[in-house]
């Protein structure tokens, strides 16, 4: 059910993945919304003003913005706490600023640098894809993904609560939290596996033989648990910079890890690489199946198919006969876990579960 939005006017500095989404959102469950935005690219704002997600478009972040009551900065990291200071002379009383930054610390010593305490409240929905832009934004994109609320020592409860309001208008889970306590878990979950991914893929690079046949035999698990390593080079650069001091922490502990896995290996400690397994294991399958992280979940199963002409096809008949819409199907080439030959990808859970279900009806083996 949508938040109790109240506020009618709101503006965007930046209008890429996350901040058209949340513009998306708040226009599918609030049409009458006026929606202001302002970026650099302005083909992007003509697409979002055509598309009617965009009311308004601002030349430059001055004068209009005074008729907002609720403005999102949506640029990179680095960026957001830099505009505070230009939109601060044209907020009107009882303006609200916020922001989408996936790091916290920054922006809010910023914040209490300008005196902007009162006017500020942090925001940081924990969805995305590996693609990036305002083409790519979805007003599906935060459903039932957490958005953390960080509040100022000044903050009003009213103003935290006129953004938990956005976070259910636009269908996500608030958590208010500190900003500090906010960037130390978002170091562990968010931000270390990203430098593991693409420390992970850099190694079988360096690795590969000139057959190239690691590169061609990564396409099962491997490929899956470093996908985040195609996200783009220059945000996550920003983000690892901006939350340097927690980053450093978590990888010090992960390298430790490491170091006791190498130390086991060697000593063949059979016993201790089992506890490994197993207590991740155990940890891990408390994890919900429900939320959605940092990245947007990949809808999809696989189907034990015969290398026979037609195949491919009559699958595709079967699930378009049920109206059931595709976003890609390929070969799975590495199947180590048991997968099936053919991995079909759906746009979402709900189309997903009814393709599994149409296709049990018609004998094939599925799995996960």
């Amino acid at each position: 059910m949508a938040g109790l939005l109240t506020d009618s006017c709101i503006g965007f500095i930046g209008l890429g993945l996350i901040g058209g989404s949340i513009a998306r959102g708040l226009k599918r469950s609030h049409p009458d919304v006026t929606v202001m935005a302002y970026m650099r690219t302005r083909e992007t704002l003509e697409q979002a003003r055509q598309e009617g997600i965009v009311d308004v478009i601002l030349p430059e972040p001055g004068e209009a913005l005074s008729a907002c009551d609720l403005i999102f900065l949506c640029t990179p990291v680095e960026y957001n706490a830099a505009y505070l200071s230009r939109i601060r002379p044209y907020l009107k009383p009882g303006a609200l600023v916020t922001d989408v930054g996936s790091t916290k610390t920054d922006i809010h010593s910023e914040v209490i640098r300008l005196g902007m305490e009162d006017v500020f409240v942090g925001g940081h929905p924990m969805a995305g894809s590996e693609k990036t832009g305002f083409e790519h934004s979805s007003d599906r994109l935060l459903e039932n993904a957490y958005y953390i609320i960080t509040p100022t020592a000044k903050s009003s409860q009213g103003d935290i609560d006129r953004l938990v309001a956005v976070a259910e208008a636009v269908g996500s889970i608030p958590i208010v939290l500190d900003c500090g306590r906010h960037d130390q878990i978002t170091a562990a979950i968010s931000h270390l596996p990203h430098i593991v991914a693409s420390s992970l893929v850099n190694l079988v690079r360096d690795s590969d033989g000139q057959d190239g046949l690691m590169n061609r035999l990564a396409a099962g698990g491997f490929k899956d648990i470093t996908r985040i390593a195609s996200a783009s080079p220059q945000m996550w650069e920003q983000i690892c910079m901006a939350n340097s001091k927690n980053l450093a922490v978590c990888l010090k502990q992960y390298i430790r890890s490491l170091e006791k896995a190498l130390a086991q290996l060697e000593a063949k400690d059979s016993p201790g690489i089992f506890e490994l397994f197993k207590s991740s294991g155990e940890y891990r399958n408390t994890f919900s199946e429900t939320r959605k992280g940092a990245l947007e979940p990949e809808y999809s199963f696989t189907v034990d198919i015969a290398d026979e002409v037609g195949s491919i096809s009559t699958i595709s008949v079967i699930l378009a006969a049920g109206g059931i819409s595709i976003k890609n199907i390929g070969i799975n080439h590495n199947r180590e876990q048991g997968e099936g030959a053919l991995r079909i990808v759906f746009y979402d859970k709900e189309a997903m579960e009814k393709a599994w279900g149409r296709l049990e009806k018609y004998h094939y083996e599925l799995s996960m």
